[in-house]
């Protein structure tokens, strides 16, 4: 079984199979730490599943807004949501608003970043690495995110 495991301390993402990792990439999780707040821009931790899956077959950069592929990304570039996007629900009492809070694992417009804590909550990565991941996970696949 398909896990993803996130750890904001060391800003890295692997994903296991039977707890053996097969695929492994940096992370940028939020500036401002992790949290639950509704409109805390912070990252949730503890256990998720994968909710919904978007922009398969989508070229890769493509950037979405409101999960919806657009043609001519905005000319404010800040934070983008590029390439594919794993949306995120939260299992446990703490977390369950995530979903709503719209967290995802997508990639980001500034690649240059990655490593680094500084999206506004959700979990970004390169495009290349989050169009390999995608191809990996279903929908439901278990997420962990750690401190």
């Amino acid at each position: 079984m398909h896990k993803i495991v996130i750890d904001i301390k060391t800003q890295s993402l692997k994903l296991t199979c039977d707890q053996r990792e097969i695929f492994s990439a940096p992370v940028s999780t939020s500036r401002a730490g992790p949290g639950f707040e509704p409109g805390s821009f912070k990252t949730p931790t503890g256990v998720f599943r994968v909710y919904e899956r978007i922009g398969e077959n989508a070229p890769s950069g493509t950037t979405f807004v409101g999960r919806v592929p657009i043609e001519e990304p905005p000319a404010s570039g800040d934070d983008l949501i590029t390439s594919r996007i794993l949306w995120l629900d939260g299992l446990e009492r703490e977390n369950a608003n995530t979903k709503d809070r719209f967290i995802y694992i997508h990639g980001t417009n500034q690649e240059d970043l990655i490593g680094q804590p500084v999206s506004h909550g959700c979990v970004r990565m390169r495009n290349e690495d989050i169009i390999k991941l995608f191809e990996m996970v279903t929908v439901g696949t278990p997420v962990e995110i750690r401190e």
